[in-house]
């Protein structure tokens, strides 16, 4: 028997039982879709937060103040020995040189008003730095001014939804909002920028950062952003910053400094298990198909005795009838592995059709792995209903009704 003959003998044995046949194919394909979609979603938040990372800056020191070792709690839930004030940054801007923009940065939650309108706000109060840090682009009017950031001054930058939503069809600009209980003049409005880093910019605004301070009544800073002049010199850049506040703060190391690179690698790890930890789930769905296969192959076996002590009777050795057996548990699965390919790709279009901002995809791994898996799981719960055909004894076979 030829490869030819082998594959045409399957293939027909299989469209002899198309209702079987069928539903053995759906049990791999839903298998090897759920493998595609959900190593999709996996790779999806990977890119996604990877890429708001890299929308920051790529030479980008994060402060945050405290230490596990200080604090006994996570940097950023956690208190801090020492807050990071003005004065430090101040200090910053003084003695690392290596420090292209500081951005102080101190956030709160409060209502805004004008007129009769209303809502609640993310309030942010920094310095005019944070327009290039952050690449924070104006629609209209002008950024926070430059100048003395311990005094501030009553003006307020506001983001695009705040602004729809307070002055429909009307220009904002020069307008007086009342942000907490204190007036503000309106200065800018910034253009739709959408969700970054989990908060939606369009509904936050921007205020100096000793207003902001004075505000929501707090002495100490939430974060700080400092860009490196070059990316070959953040880390001297970071060492340079630790070495200032250590200073500044008695000897007690009690800040923590992220860099950009080390915040997108923690995500990459986090991130990439996550993902495999779902190709694991989605898998198993696989291996069942793999067990529907061998019971359908089983079922095969025993309503094809006859026929198989027919082709041990012409001469069909037991390798080849292993072969057959073994051919047609492969083609199930491997169609199977295609058609579940075709619809998980499908799946993933249509997600990125619905959510166009998600860049869901699957990684080529995990499309390899999923095809590799599916032509495996067909041989091996392929070959003990192909090695019980091929035991078969061909009298005993052909004496059986």
């Amino acid at each position: 028997m030829s490869p030819g003959d082998l594959l045409r003998f399957a293939s027909g044995a299989l469209r002899g039982h198309r209702l079987r046949t069928a539903m053995s194919l759906l049990g791999v394909a839903i298998g090897v879709a759920s493998v595609i979609l959900l190593t999709s979603l996996g790779e999806g938040a990977r890119l996604y937060v990877t890429g708001e990372f890299t929308a920051l800056g790529s030479n980008l020191l994060i402060l945050i103040p405290g230490k596990t070792e200080t604090t006994g709690a996570a940097p950023v839930f956690g208190g801090a020995v020492n807050d990071l004030i003005l004065e430090d940054v101040e200090a910053l801007r003084r003695r690392v040189p290596r420090a292209r923009r500081i951005a102080p940065l101190v956030v709160g939650t409060t209502t805004v008003r004008f007129a009769e309108r209303s809502r609640d706000v993310v309030v942010a109060g920094t310095s005019p730095d944070l327009l290039e840090i952050r690449h924070i682009r104006l629609g209209s009017g002008r950024y926070l001014p430059a100048g003395d950031e311990a005094r501030g001054s009553r003006v307020a930058v506001l983001g695009a939804k705040i602004a729809t939503e307070l002055f429909p069809g009307a220009n904002p600009l020069g307008e007086i909002v009342r942000i907490g209980d204190e007036r503000y003049r309106v200065i800018g409005v910034m253009l739709p920028r959408g969700v970054s880093l989990g908060e939606n910019l369009d509904e936050v605004i921007h205020i100096p950062v000793a207003s902001g301070l004075k505000l929501f009544n707090r002495s100490g800073l939430f974060r700080v952003l400092v860009e490196v002049a070059a990316f070959e010199e953040v880390d001297a850049a970071r060492k340079d910053v630790l070495r200032v506040l250590t200073e500044r703060h008695d000897g007690v190391e009690d800040v923590t400094v992220l860099t950009q690179d080390a915040v997108l690698s923690a995500f990459g790890r986090i991130l990439a298990i996550l993902t495999a930890a779902l190709a694991g789930i989605a898998a198993v769905s696989l291996t069942v198909a793999g067990v529907g296969i061998m019971n359908v192959m089983l079922v095969s076996v025993s309503e094809r005795v006859r026929e198989i002590g027919l082709l041990k009777a012409v001469g069909v050795t037991r390798r080849q009838v292993l072969a057959v057996f073994l051919t047609e548990a492969t083609l199930l699965s491997a169609l199977g592995g295609v058609v579940g390919l075709v619809a998980g790709f499908g799946a993933t279009r249509a997600l990125r059709v619905v959510w166009p901002a998600f860049p869901a995809q699957p990684p080529v791994w995990a499309v390899v792995g999923a095809l590799a898996l599916s032509a495996v799981v067909g041989v091996a719960f392929g070959s003990l209903p192909a090695r019980r055909a091929s035991r078969l004894d061909p009298v005993t076979a052909l004496a059986r009704r």
